[in-house]
């Protein structure tokens, strides 16, 4: 049994293979179109999802959109807004093609699939799915929250072995995260998933203007309620796009913010004091509402695991406190919690909660993408003139290693590419992070990213404990943890200016040569964790062998792993050369 999941026309738009229940593969489509957060259809996405597969298996294709969920709602609440219909055209033309995907439609490959049956699942019951059925829990409490989703903004309930009880939600107009989008855009972060821009500057402010940001939300009993004085997307409609590119929006904070807060700053603008304390201040209210809703869903349903998705499930400093702040003690958040990870949940919601079918499948691991044969590698190596040499696993990890522990810089490539927003070993750049100047060195080298935003840390999952003051596992990159005072000074490069970092647990299992290379680094150091950072400079993280060249050429890494392959760069004129004492053509 053959199920192909999709997010189409909706940020971080995504296909996801199912197989019998377990997942074969995923992909975002910015990953391989190269455009970030991109929203159109899913095309090249799936194609990579059904290679290898004849389009007469495919028995089921599931969609993680419902148009006509909610329907006499949304027709009522726009009837009483005519002034939001012309901005709000866009929306409808968005569910138009959302409605109009059908297996067998022409033009595009679900062409190819007109015995296959078509399911719209409705976009918080797939974020749901995505985060119980990928668990390893029997049953747990599960809560979805994001900005909207077919006119739901947050949906919570139980899971027990394959079906889902939903027990509450939000609806349009009110929701938290475009609460905190909406400051997001104020402070001057306008892109799409810009969010973590502000999270990252709030641990450089004092949450003074805490009181005054109160007002403009609040979460009682479960439901959160805006104060829409300070929005606009509720009366006039937001202006927005998602076909063809990454989605764009207009400013969701009406003027009554300016009036409190006083002007927005311009993007790219001055960062100044009463910025920063801005969003220490929205970072706060926001965990105040989260744990709110969070200690409701716990006392309705006591349960003690709980399970996340959406995209205000990747706050990891908001994750980071669950323990502190609820009742839960058990905690799964998915790789790609956001809207990409909904492609997942529709396949496992149609597989479970359709046709009946148990649970077997755990997801413990982010690597379901593509992956590239020794072969291929070789030739991008040869085709790019970069000369490297072949070493064996063991040597491999030593030299890699020891050229991390002596500061140098390494794009690090292997195996199959990660689903989700966090590079988590397979597509990372690595560094010391015992270098109290690795982040700016980073950073004026290869990721010219605001001061504010930090690195982070992997860890093997065995010496978690030892640095962090919650050894709880966080393979996903999705919580961020304070770590020990007596070891801040000792990683400065992975502290964050709240003493947190957001790590990465890493054991043997998932994934074997990475624990081996931070284990190595561990012996020659004494300190078993690696700044690892995203593979790529201002674009999506690299996909292919011949993108990670491209990457390492143009910036100022020092060193590249490729599968077994290893180059370097002169130290004089940066030009590439082989790493060893004997110079192999990689071709």
């Amino acid at each position: 049994m053959h199920i192909l999941g999709l997010n189409a026309f909706h940020g971080d738009a995504s296909a996801a293979m199912l197989s019998d229940g377990q997942l074969i593969s995923a992909i975002e489509e910015e990953r391989l179109n190269r455009i970030k957060h991109w929203a159109g259809f899913p095309g090249l996405a799936a194609s990579y999802c059904l290679n290898g597969y004849d389009p007469s298996e495919i028995q089921h294709v599931a969609i993680s959109r419902d148009p006509s969920a909610h329907f006499w709602h949304k027709v009522l609440f726009a009837a009483v807004r005519p002034a939001s219909w012309r901005r709000s055209a866009a929306r409808v033309g968005n569910l138009v093609q959302v409605a109009a995907i059908r297996p067998g439609m022409p033009g595009s490959l679900l062409g190819q699939f007109s015995r296959a049956r078509f399911h719209a699942v409705e976009h918080h019951r797939a974020h749901l799915a995505s985060a119980f059925f990928a668990s390893p829990f029997e049953e747990a409490a599960i809560v979805s929250v994001d900005g909207f989703g077919d006119y739901t903004s947050a949906m919570w309930g139980v899971g027990r072995d394959n079906h889902i009880q939903i027990h509450g939600s939000t609806q349009f107009p009110h929701s938290l995260g475009i609460f905190y989008t909406a400051f997001t855009q104020f402070l001057g972060f306008p892109k799409y998933g810009d969010e973590y821009k502000m999270m990252g500057l709030a641990a450089y402010g004092e949450p003074r203007f805490t009181a005054q940001v109160r007002d403009v939300v609040r979460t009682v009993d479960g439901q959160t309620r805006l104060n829409l004085d300070y929005f606009t997307h509720h009366s006039h409609g937001v202006k927005m796009t998602w076909d063809g590119c990454q989605p764009i929006s207009a400013n969701l904070f009406s003027s009554k913010m300016i009036e409190l807060f006083g002007p927005a700053r311009e993007p790219r603008g001055e960062l100044t004091t009463r910025h920063a304390d801005l969003a220490a201040s929205v970072q706060a209210v926001l965990e105040e509402n989260y744990f709110a809703l969070l200690n409701y869903v716990y006392q309705r349903t006591r349960q003690p695991a709980l399970c996340l998705a959406g995209g205000v499930a990747l706050n990891c400093a908001a994750n980071g406190k669950i323990f502190e702040k609820t009742p839960f003690r058990e905690l799964y958040i998915q790789p790609a919690a956001s809207d990409a990870g909904t492609s997942i949940g529709a396949a496992l919601s149609v597989w479970h909660e359709h046709l009946g079918q148990p649970r077997s499948f755990r997801m413990q691991h982010a690597y379901y993408g593509p992956e590239y044969s020794e072969s291929e590698i070789r030739s991008e190596l040869g085709s790019a003139g970069v000369l490297a040499r072949r070493l064996s696993e063991a040597e491999l990890v030593d030299r890699t290693a020891a050229a991390i522990a002596e500061g140098q810089v390494v794009g690090w490539f292997q195996g199959r590419m990660e689903f989700g927003p966090r590079a988590l070993g397979n597509r990372s750049i690595l560094a010391d992070p015992r270098r109290s100047d690795m982040k700016d060195l980073l950073n004026s080298r290869i990721k010219h990213r605001e001061h504010f935003r930090p690195f982070c840390p992997s860890v093997l999952a065995e010496a978690a404990a030892d640095f962090f003051e919650t050894g709880y596992p966080s393979p996903f990159m999705v919580t961020a943890y304070r770590i020990k005072p007596e070891r801040q000074s000792g990683i400065p490069a992975v502290t964050h200016a709240d003493g947190t970092g957001r790590l990465q647990t890493v054991n043997q299992e998932s994934n074997p040569l990475y624990w081996k290379l931070i284990r190595r680094f561990g012996e020659i150091t004494g300190v078993p964790v690696l700044l690892n950072t995203s593979f790529n400079e201002n674009e999506p993280i690299v996909q292919t062998p011949a993108e990670a060249i491209d990457c390492f050429l143009r910036t100022r890494m020092d060193m590249l792993v490729l599968g077994p392959y290893i180059a370097v760069k002169s130290r004089g004129a940066g030009t590439p050369a082989c790493c060893g004492d004997t110079l192999v053509a990689a071709n």
